[in-house]
């Protein structure tokens, strides 16, 4: 289960679509749980008072008001879930009250009827700014069904805005973000040493964002205003990384036709960010000990040393400890380095992080359209191991922008994980084999206990069962699952 860091409630997805003349409502959601108000706005009092007992006969509270006037005192006075307004009224219609409720209430859906039902007036309604639009007469089921949609949109837009506020208030450090109880042990931490010239070691998992701790850390401190020189430790051989950080005369070596500056001299008065550290060579790692030993450098080459005011921050997946052990990197350099440790744990750790950094990478790759995670999408976001950390949740909400058809990004725009494909057999697989041995299964046997296994665990889901077994759903029901109780 994801912890949401707004303490909203757990969200579920729903499998089956609302009986039709019904307002069902999720237990686990406060929000869902409160009776719903709607305000019902036509100058007509029958017809008032015919849609407000049909409204309170399926459990929700309705008031009225007969103009555009009285509709703007109730709304200021109170906060409704819904609007319903008659389009043709005296004074103002439906359509010129729309501006005048977005002001009053941002947030509320409106949805107007009339009896002059026609295209162009339904596309004028849309385009003003309505959710919806229902004509006269109208079933009652039809309404009601709206009017859950109406909801549903409105709880949508509404957990997404205080998502929204969460990542621009309390939940960041700059440009990290997280609520869990991890990163703000970070974020204190960073703040505590941003003006330190000490030496940092962040570790961590590929993909976690140690580039960017070390990034936020440099541009948050005393540091800033001088350069923020990133190198990674693996990209070159070492007599190439040699000269790139410490610099080279004229003549050192062949191609050598200038002198050049290094990256520490680059970096002069800022900060150095060597990534990958664990992957320098032994021979450099001996030169980068006596740089943070002096604080000075030594061109190859040359026979002058030079002073350098650099802070150095160092980033490694790897286990340095055991590279101790395996005699691949120098203790002393590791104690050099590891004088200010900063441990970035994996994002599958850390599940409050999700939903706040899915947010943030929406509102990164939308490019200023309304794209909204819907609370079953960002409940299978948790549910994801997320093996590539943060790279990984970017690149799969990158993909779901780019190819979402609507606003809404649901569940069916994610892909199908890794993890959550072999979710519902990973932990007895192993059982199930044993008890085919014992029992001398033959292999359709063994395969039919299985998938009655997965269907458990996806409760039934057969489309969700399939893609499990790697098979098509109709296949399932050739093989006799066929049972139409729990078929989705």
């Amino acid at each position: 289960m994801c912890h949401n860091p707004l303490s909203m409630s757990p969200v579920q997805s729903r499998e089956k679509a609302p009986e039709v003349g019904t307002l069902p409502a999720d237990e686990s959601d406060a929000m869902r749980e409160a009776q719903r108000s709607v305000l019902v706005v036509d100058d007509d009092k029958a017809m008032r008072e015919m849609v407000m007992a049909l409204l309170e006969d399926a459990g929700l509270r309705a008031e009225s008001a007969e103009d555009a006037r009285q509709a703007a005192e109730r709304l200021r006075d109170q906060e409704f879930d819904a609007v319903l307004s008659d389009v043709r009224m005296p004074g103002r219609s439906g359509i010129e009250m729309l501006g005048e409720i977005r002001d009053i209430r941002p947030g509320v859906p409106i949805i107007l009827m009339t009896a002059f039902g026609s295209i162009d007036s339904a596309v004028e309604a849309m385009q003003a700014g309505a959710f919806d639009y229902i004509t006269k007469p109208f079933k009652r089921d039809a309404l009601l069904v709206t009017l859950e949609r109406a909801f549903e949109r409105r709880l949508l837009e509404e957990e997404n805005r205080r998502l929204r506020k969460a990542v621009d208030r309390t939940a960041s450090f700059g440009a990290l973000i997280g609520a869990s109880p991890s990163m703000h042990e970070i974020f204190a931490m960073m703040r505590k040493v941003a003006d330190n010239r000490s030496s940092v070691l962040i570790t961590g998992e590929s993909g976690t964002g140690k580039e960017l701790v070390a990034r936020t850390l440099h541009f948050s401190g005393i540091r800033s205003g001088h350069p923020f020189v990133p190198i990674n430790c693996t990209a070159l051989p070492e007599g190439l990384m040699e000269s790139e950080l410490f610099g080279h005369v004229r003549g050192a070596f062949t191609g050598a036709v200038n002198s050049k500056r290094g990256l520490f001299e680059e970096a002069d008065g800022g900060t150095l960010f060597l990534d990958e550290i664990g992957d320098m060579s032994f021979g450099l790692q001996s030169k980068l000990l006596r740089v943070l030993q002096e604080r000075e450098i030594r061109p190859v080459g040359g026979n002058r040393s030079k002073q350098i005011n650099v802070r150095v921050i160092a980033a490694t997946n790897r286990d340095l400890r055991q590279h101790i052990e395996d005699g691949r990197f120098r203790r002393d350099l590791f104690y050099r380095l590891n004088v200010i440790p900063i441990v970035i744990p994996p994002l599958r750790d850390r599940k409050e992080d999700i939903p706040l950094l899915a947010e943030a990478f929406v509102r990164k790759h939308s490019d200023g359209n309304a794209f909204m995670l819907t609370p079953p999408a960002i409940e299978k976001l948790c549910a994801c191991p997320w093996e590539g950390n943060a790279r990984e949740l970017e690149n799969v909400i990158e993909r779901a922008v780019a190819l979402a058809e609507g606003e809404q990004l649901g569940p069916d725009d994610l892909p199908v994980f890794s993890k959550e494909s072999s979710e519902a057999g990973e932990v007895s697989v192993a059982a199930l084999i044993g008890e085919a041995l014992e029992q001398n299964l033959t292999l359709g046997e063994l395969e039919e206990r299985y998938t009655l296994h997965v269907l458990e665990r996806t409760r039934g889901n057969k489309a969700r069962a399939a893609k499990i077994l790697g098979i098509n759903r109709r296949t399932l029901y050739r093989r006799g699952f066929a049972d139409n109780k729990n078929d989705i």
